[in-house]
Formats: structure tokens, sequence, C-alpha cells
């Protein structure tokens, strides 16, 4: 008991060894921050995020004053700013303003959400779907419906931050696979199923980071075998995969309803914001029903729903946008190969990461592609592992041939000169 009593401090003396616990500062992660920011200051390299862009954000955006070439932008389809879509927008402005003012449960339903809903179920021939405010808040709250303690969660180790949350706030034990490696999926389920009542496997119709995508029919094949529910979050897949946008179930031919739960969000190629789950009547039901982040949080903005569903209608009505993204998708990806760019495992979709390996050579050559007049952003150790630090490509159907040579000529320049400009990146990554 002499030992216990020795080893323990007054609150005061606690507070001194940690500092001010009310100081903001000494929260976890600000001294990274410190660090990062005095490395990118010391090297003359300005913050490449929260640029402010003066007008809408497509192929081409307007910062400084300045016209860029854009690939920092998820309007893949080019839809964003479609006058049908304004003209969507102002009459549900018109008619409701801008906010419903409550959750839909109590005030808050219009017809509009209902139009959004049943349109998303067409489209995966599903028997229902529900829209929320926030796609990150989708996941979280869903994944903490559906699973508890006595359950299983294994999903792809690039999953999302939001799908790694959500199973973080669900209690379910969590176990992750290596990156669409399906073999280790099988095997974790194989050696596991049998200790949990439920178990749900989640993975991404479009990796965001990688620009690859699973083997939908393997699957379906493996959730049937190890009886689990699949969760396929399509945020970047909508629009993007197969000949008309439906999504990776349409890229394999694969009948929509063989997923159990379909997720995705508004604010990619549906120019909107916020998330949707698509499946059978009883899941929607249950989760219109207890799942509170839709039962707690207010409705989605009419004016939101409202353009969302007009962008899905041109979305099946012009498959020719889905045809010029997936050209210039493959275009982009073929001249950055033939240039020597690693592209990692992206498969010639909207997302092509150009790899360059440490973090700071990484916001070295966006800030350098940025002041030749090129928008991309970098990707940098530890939101990807460490040595892959990257340049993200988004490509849309609005980009042309010009808009794409012209930004694979100046990043092949600025990287042949890398080793001379910055000798101060042969240091590891993550250790600057």
């Amino acid at each position: 008991m002499a030992r216990v009593k020795s080893m323990r401090r007054a609150p005061e003396a606690a507070s001194r060894d940690h500092g001010d616990p009310t100081d903001f500062s000494s929260l976890p992660g600000f001294e990274e921050l410190r660090v990062q920011r005095a490395v990118g200051n010391r090297l003359g390299l300005e913050n490449p995020y929260f640029k402010l862009h003066e007008g809408r954000a497509g192929s081409h955006t307007l910062i400084g004053n300045r016209d860029l070439i854009n690939f920092s932008c998820y309007d893949y389809l080019g839809l964003n700013g479609h006058p049908e879509i304004l003209n969507a927008a102002q009459d549900a402005i018109r008619r409701f303003g801008v906010s419903c003012s409550a959750s839909r449960v109590v005030a808050g339903e219009r017809q509009v959400h209902r139009d959004l809903e049943q349109g998303l179920a067409k489209h995966y021939a599903a028997d229902d779907a529900v829209v929320m405010v926030s796609g990150y808040a989708t996941n979280l709250g869903v994944i903490g419906q559906l699973v508890g303690p006595k359950d299983l969660i294994v999903y792809d180790a690039v999953s999302h931050n939001s799908v790694v949350m959500g199973s973080v706030l669900s209690g379910a034990t969590r176990r992750s696979f290596a990156h669409n490696d399906l073999d280790n999926l099988d095997d974790i389920l194989a050696s596991n199923r049998a200790k949990y009542h439920r178990v749900l496997v989640i993975v991404e119709g479009l990796y965001s980071m990688d620009g690859d995508y699973p083997d939908l029919p393997r699957l379906i094949d493996i959730k049937r075998r190890h009886q689990a529910w699949l969760m396929v979050d399509e945020a970047h897949g909508l629009g993007v995969l197969g000949a008309r946008g439906g999504g990776v179930a349409e890229h394999f031919n694969v009948d929509p309803r063989d997923v159990d739960i379909w997720m995705g969000t508004l604010s990619k190629t549906l120019a909107g914001c916020g998330g949707y789950i698509a499946g059978s009547a009883m899941l929607v039901d249950y989760l219109r029903s207890l799942c509170n982040a839709f039962v707690y949080s207010v409705g989605m903005p009419p004016v939101i729903a409202a353009s969302a569903a007009k962008a899905l209608e041109i979305m099946h009505r012009e498959p020719e946008r889905v045809e010029r993204l997936q050209h210039n998708s493959r275009y982009f990806q073929a001249g950055a190969q033939s240039r020597g760019m690693n592209t990692g495992t992206a498969s010639g979709t909207a997302v092509c990461p150009v790899i360059v390996g440490d973090s700071v050579a990484a916001a070295y050559l966006s800030q350098r592609m940025f002041e030749r007049g090129i928008n991309v952003q970098p990707v940098l150790y530890p939101a990807v592992p460490a040595k892959t630090s990257r340049l993200r490509f988004f490509l849309t159907s609005m980009h042309s041939q010009a808009d794409m040579d012209t930004a694979l000529s100046v990043l092949h320049e600025e990287l042949s000169i890398l080793p001379e400009a910055m000798p101060k990146l042969t240091a590891p990554d993550g250790h600057h």
C-alpha cells in the first residue's frame, strides 16, 4: 500500500506535467500541427488547403483572381450549375424556403425528400431509400444502429474515416482486411464468424484515395457463405462506374439487390450535400424510425433534395456525360503512366493518384503546380501510409484534352527537377 500511495500525485502536480487542461492547444495533435507548419514555413511551403474559390469550381476555377485548371473537384459529371438544377433549386426555395426547420419526424417532411428517395431506390432496384443531411453522419449513425457489442464489423483497411469511426462508436468488434484482398476477408470470416451474432462487411464502390474498386461478385459470394450483411459505400462510385453511371453493380453487371445496404453521398455526382441509404423496406423503415442520425437531425434542406433529384434524373437521361468522364479518366491515367508516373492500383477511374512518396515532396509539387496554373491537392502521411504521399487528381467530364495534357506535362517537368529542387526530401517520410 505504501508504494501505491507514493505513486499518487496531487491534481496540481498532474496539471503542471500536462499543461493547462483548459488550454485548447494542449489537445492531442496540436503539437504535430505545430511541427508540420514549422517544417512548411522553413521550406517556404504554403498551406495547400482551404484555398478560397471565387466562383463555381469545375474543370477550371478562380482563385486569387487567377483561372486555374482544377483537379480538386468531385463534380464528376459537371452537373453543379446545370440550368435545370438551378431552376429546380430556385423553385424549391420559393416554395419551401431554405430550411425545413425541423426533423422530418416532427415537422420537416416535404415531397422533395420523398421524390429524391424514390429516385435513389429505383436506381438501386431497392424497395426504398432514406436521405440524411450529412454523408459522414450517415455512416456513423447507420453503422452504429445496425450492429453492437455482440457483433463483428469487417472493413477494408483503406475505408473512409466515417466507416472506421462509425464502427468504433457501434461497440462491435472490429477487424480490417488488407485493401481489396478478398482472400484475407474470407479467412477473417472463416475464423471469426461463429463467435458473433451479426456480421457487417463494409467496402467502398470506388476508393477515393486509390481510384480502384472491389470485386463485387466475389464479395456477394463471400457474404452469402458467411451469412453476413454487405454494405457498399458508393460515395465516389455513383456516376463514375458503369456504362450509365450506375456504380459498381452496373460495372460488374450485378443485380444491386444482392447487396444488403447501399450507402452513398449527394455531394459528388449529384451536386448536393448529404447521404443516403438504399435497401429493403424493413431496413429503411428501421432507420427512419430509430437511427439517431436521422430522427434527431433537422431534415435535409428542400433546395438540396430538389437539386439532387434533378441531378440524378439528368445523369440517367444523359449517359454521354458518363462516357466522357470515363474517356477522360482512361486518357489521364494512360498519360501519367506513359510519363513514368506511379499511379498505384488506380483502375482508370475518375480518381487518379500520382504517388510521389514523401509528404514534403507532395506538398511542394502541389504548390509548384498551383504557381503554374493547376490546382491539385496533396494527400499526405498519415492520411495515407508512410512513403505513399501523393497528388490526387479528380477527373470530370468537363476536362478537355488540353487541360489534361497541360497538367501532365507540367507535373512531368516538376518531377524531373524534384531531386535537384528539394534535396531535403531525402529524410524518411513522416520524420521531417
